[in-house]
Order: structure tokens, then C-alpha cells, then sequence
């Protein structure tokens, strides 16, 4: 069970609802994100265009989300606009990794500290990892070492550390195709394991699902990567590696493939916490708004988007269980008695 500061414990309180499920939307993208808008349309926005689709985000959906997730470069507007009522996650990662050195190595926003971040109105402190539990030693030792760095400062701070980690195999790029598939469910479940270790000081995971739902048996069109009974037992796996609170990502899936996925995770025996629900949301508002501008951008938010994230949290409401009770404070008292 996971002990809490009372400061944390209240934190994690306004990232949730009043059952203590996580229901926040992320758009904290920042290199992909340009590429979606430039893809989508025949001309440049620039930052300010990334800084406006982001505010039409937050003004438009966070009335039905308990928390967004926002980055310090091109989010903090966005932060202004939220809901009353949501709560505030920051990112405290640069965008990507350089693809040029091994190891996917993470690298600190060298402009920010958790400290200003604080400041800046965050109720909690976001970090993205990409791991792969089988890399070399020394790659992953200095991930270890960084992560350590980075949740001892958030315990300095007496603020919450969200490790949210995006898996990969150093031998093989395609993340999306059936041997990966094969894997995965080692690969997520292992790192799972590593950063619930005390010395991180992580407070709340962000994973994926451990398994890519397309090549379980029955689910996809074409061959398979394991039977929907394995894919149960890796779903109980990965909830039963961890003692922390956990959320899923959605990791760009279509919106109603995650929630089907949520619905399979209840049934498998999973204590996932809630989500932190991104691309799955959001994603195809892009194209309206690089291509006709903001009010077309809204129209789809207030529209579909709208329509994306209420379906989410009905499926929420019958699948993800509460974090109050992973969760004990220092005196031994329980979260939800505060």
C-alpha cells in the first residue's frame, strides 16, 4: 500500500472524482502534436496555432474531465481556460528523444523546476519514460538514477509523481506490429514492477494495457499474438506486479477500442484507477481546425469530442476502481477518510 503526505493525498483528490477514479485528458504533446496540425492542413500554424487547439481543448472538455494533463512550453494558456473544478498535471519531460544516441535516454524541460512547476499551479508532476526492461545494464541504471532524481524532488516539493511509461524493445522499432505484440506483455508488466520500488518515490503509474488488443484472439482481422484468456491473465498480471495507484493510457487507440479495452481490464481482474486519455479523445478534432480554423475545431469538440469523453466515463464509472484504496496516509488513516 502506498503512504501519502496529507498535501498529496489532497492533490490527488482534485485530479479525481469524489470516488477517487482518474478521469483526465492529456494533451501535452508538443512535437507530434505540430505534425498532426501540419498534416492536417495546407498551411502552417505555428506555436500559436498548437497554443490556441490546446486552449480549445481545455475550455471545451475539461467541464467532463476531473483533470487535464498539459505541458509548460505551449499548455500553461490552456491551464488558464480549464474547468473550476479539474485539476492540473504538468509535464516536467522534454518532447521525444534523440534518435541518434542509444537508449532513448529521458532529458529534464532544462527551463523548469518541480519547484516552478508548483508555482505555475500544478497539482501534480508528470514524467514520461520510454524503457525497455531488457535494454543494456548501463542505459537503464541511468534511468533509474534520473527517475530517482525526479521523484525525490517531487517528495521534496510534497507534490504527486506521475511515471507515465511508454515501452519499447531496443531491437525492434516496430512497436505496432505482431512480434512486439509477443512482448509486450513482459516488457510492460516488468517495468511496472521495477518503478513500483520504493526509492522512485512514484505515486501514481501511467501504462499502457499489456497487451496490444489488436492481435488477441478474436479482437483483429488478421493473425494473433495470444488467446483472449492469455491476454486476461496478463491484464490480472500486470494489476497484481504493482502496489501503487495506476492509469491507463490510451496510446493514440481509437476511442472505442480503449473503452472496449477498459471493459476487457475490468473483466480480467484489473485495479487500474482511471485513464489519462489523450489522442483517443481528441485527435480527430485536429484535422477541422488545421483545415477551416477554430470555430470548426470547437463545433467538433462541443460535438464529438464532447460525445468521446462522456462514453469514457460511463465506461469508467463500471470498470476503474477507486485509488482511496491503495492508498494510506503516514498516520495509517485512509485516504477517503479526508
Amino acid at each position: 500500500m502506498l503512504y501519502l503526505t496529507k498535501n498529496k493525498a489532497e492533490a490527488l483528490k482534485r485530479l479525481s472524482d469524489e470516488n477517487g477514479i482518474i478521469g483526465a485528458l492529456a494533451i501535452d504533446q508538443r512535437g507530434s502534436l505540430k505534425k498532426m496540425i501540419a498534416a492536417g492542413g495546407s498551411h502552417a500554424v505555428g506555436d500559436e496555432g498548437i497554443i490556441r487547439f490546446k486552449e480549445l481543448v481545455s475550455e471545451e472538455l475539461t467541464p467532463y474531465a476531473t483533470s487535464i494533463l498539459l505541458d509548460p512550453e505551449y499548455g500553461l494558456p490552456a491551464a488558464k481556460v480549464r474547468h473550476p473544478e479539474a485539476g492540473l498535471l504538468v509535464a516536467y519531460e522534454k518532447t521525444g528523444y534523440d534518435a541518434n544516441a542509444a537508449g532513448r535516454l529521458p532529458d529534464l524541460l532544462e527551463e523548469w523546476s518541480v519547484r516552478r512547476l508548483k508555482e505555475a499551479g500544478a497539482d501534480a508532476v508528470k514524467f514520461l519514460l520510454y524503457y525497455d526492461v531488457d535494454e543494456d545494464e548501463k542505459i537503464n541504471e541511468f534511468k533509474h538514477v534520473y527517475m530517482e532524481r525526479v521523484g525525490s524532488e517531487c517528495a521534496a516539493e510534497d507534490i504527486p509523481f506521475f511515471l507515465e511509461i511508454v515501452t519499447y524493445d531496443a531491437n525492434n522499432d516496430d512497436v505496432k506490429g505482431l512480434d512486439y505484440a509477443k512482448v509486450k506483455p513482459h516488457k510492460v508488466i516488468e517495468a511496472m514492477r521495477e518503478f513500483s520500488k520504493p526509492q522512485y518515490k512514484v505515486d501514481v503509474l501511467k501504462v499502457e494495457v499489456p497487451v496490444n488488443m489488436k492481435f488477441v484472439d478474436g479482437c483483429g482481422d488478421g493473425e494473433s499474438a495470444c488467446s483472449k484468456e492469455k491476454a486476461a491473465a496478463y491484464f490480472k498480471e500486470q494489476s497484481d506486479a504493482t502496489h501503487l495507484p495506476f492509469i491507463f493510457l490510451s496510446a493514440g487507440v481509437s476511442a472505442q477500442l480503449f473503452q472496449e479495452t477498459l471493459r476487457f481490464a475490468k473483466e480480467s481482474g484489473s485495479t487500474f484507477n482511471g485513464v489519462l486519455c489523450g489522442r483517443a479523445t481528441w485527435k480527430d478534432g485536429v484535422a477541422p481546425f488545421a483545415h477551416n480554423g477554430e470555430q470548426a475545431a470547437r463545433t467538433w469538440l462541443q460535438g464529438t469530442g464532447t460525445q468521446n469523453i462522456q462514453e469514457l466515463n460511463q465506461v469508467l464509472k463500471q470498470t476503474a476502481s477507486p485509488w482511496f484504496d491503495k492508498v494510506m496516509h503516514g498516520d495509517g488513516s485512509s485516504a477517503s477518510l479526508v
